[in-house]
């Protein structure tokens, strides 16, 4: 079964599947798009010393199709249920050229995207 959602612009329909139609919290009918897609890394962080966990935070490192690079950290809050991400600085003077990541399977450096 399919829906037909009438367009402003031109005046025209389409029609969508019902497996990209949503409702919003308030109970708005939405439909999911896709915006990009691409490949991910995603860090945590180790104390060198012991190789446990540092922090809880981990960053997703996001590429699209064209190359574009967004970072986010994911911050876990007081309940362990939910996240907060928060977009890493575009430019930051103190990262380095190549940055790599450390890969335990491996037990090697290796480039953060391959």
């Amino acid at each position: 079964m399919k829906f037909r959602l009438a367009l402003i612009e031109g005046g025209r329909q389409l029609e969508f599947p019902p497996e990209v139609l949503t409702r919003s919290k308030a109970g708005k009918l939405e439909v999911r798009a896709l915006d990009s897609r691409g490949k991910f890394l995603m860090c945590k962080y180790l104390d060198p010393k012991t190789m446990k966990p540092a922090d809880k935070k981990r960053k997703i490192i996001l590429v699209d199709e064209e190359g574009w690079r967004r970072e986010f950290f994911i911050i876990p809050l007081k309940n362990g249920r939910r996240y907060l991400m928060i977009e890493g600085e575009k430019e930051d003077a103190a990262k380095p050229e190549n940055p790599m990541v450390w890969n335990e399977k491996e037990g090697k450096a290796e480039p953060l995207l391959k």
